[in-house]
């Protein structure tokens, strides 16, 4: 009797669940319904894919998705352009919003574009009038093809002298009007014998010795100075408009910052003859 109870308790065996390997269960076939019909064919599926890729890619075309690269206005050579535009906007003294302009920034150095044997002149429109500058690429010609390839790529259209201290200097091309701004990358040093008089042109560098110019900012001595002889590049002389450069804004926002925005440069057009 106890051998029969007990053979009548043992339990059953439990149902152990097949799991199928991942190979076989992609092998199995599962007919899609509804909407999912759609999925199983798949030269329709490709064809309605490319038609919507194709479409997303004209519409963004039409709306200006170019623009990323010149912000829409073309000065110059189609081939001149400035990469990794972005816009900056900032604030009056009276705390209104300023219209955001356009700050361009460069991976490298720009192509050459002038020709040491041809003649370059730079009229500079201000707030104030006009500046008729030669350029000299003979004496610069890396330093002075910078700046025509900026110009012309409407670089330095609307900023301002931020820097003007009479009877030293006046200074400009920085479009974040502080005086550490640039177009994203350095300028090598050009050496010049020609002395600083009242007029000359050349590129700003930082005080200290050794360091590259900065790629954008450039200066106009407003006197005589020997100190810099031999110590900034030289690019140009003024013809015409030096009143103009005597009658700039005096400001230095490296000591007093927060000042109202110097005058305007509102183009520089570059003359090839």
């Amino acid at each position: 009797m106890a051998g029969q109870r007990r053979k009548q308790q043992q339990p059953q065996a439990r149902r152990r669940k097949a799991y199928v390997p991942l190979a076989a269960a992609g092998a199995a076939t599962i007919k899609p319904r509804g909407m999912f019909r759609l999925f199983s064919n798949y030269r329709l599926f490709a064809v309605i894919g490319a038609v919507v890729l194709f479409g997303g890619y004209a519409l963004s075309v039409v709306s200006g998705g170019a623009s990323a690269h010149g912000g829409g206005t073309s000065h110059g050579n189609s081939s001149v352009r400035g990469d990794g535009v972005r816009r900056e906007s900032t604030s009056a003294p009276d705390g209104t919003a300023v219209p955001a302009r356009i700050v361009k920034q460069y991976a490298a150095l720009p192509p050459a574009i002038v020709d040491p044997s041809k003649r370059y002149l730079a009229v500079v429109e201000t707030e104030r009038g006009t500046i008729q500058v030669e350029l000299l690429p003979g004496e610069a010609p890396q330093a002075v093809n910078n700046f025509v390839f900026l110009a012309r790529d409407g670089f330095y259209d609307g900023v301002t002298f931020h820097r003007v201290i009479p009877g030293f200097v006046a200074q400009a091309g920085d479009p974040t009007g502080t005086g550490i701004g640039g177009p994203g990358y350095d300028l090598p040093f050009e050496a010049s014998n020609r002395a600083f008089e009242a007029g000359v042109l050349a590129v700003a560098r930082p005080s200290e010795a050794g360091l590259p110019n900065n790629g954008s900012q450039f200066f106009f001595a407003l006197g005589r100075q020997p100190a810099l002889d031999g110590k900034s590049t030289v690019i140009g002389r003024v013809l015409a408009g030096t009143d103009i450069l005597q009658s700039l804004e005096p400001r230095d926002p490296q000591l007093t910052p927060g000042l109202p925005p110097g005058d305007v440069i509102r183009s520089i057009t570059i003359i090839e003859s």
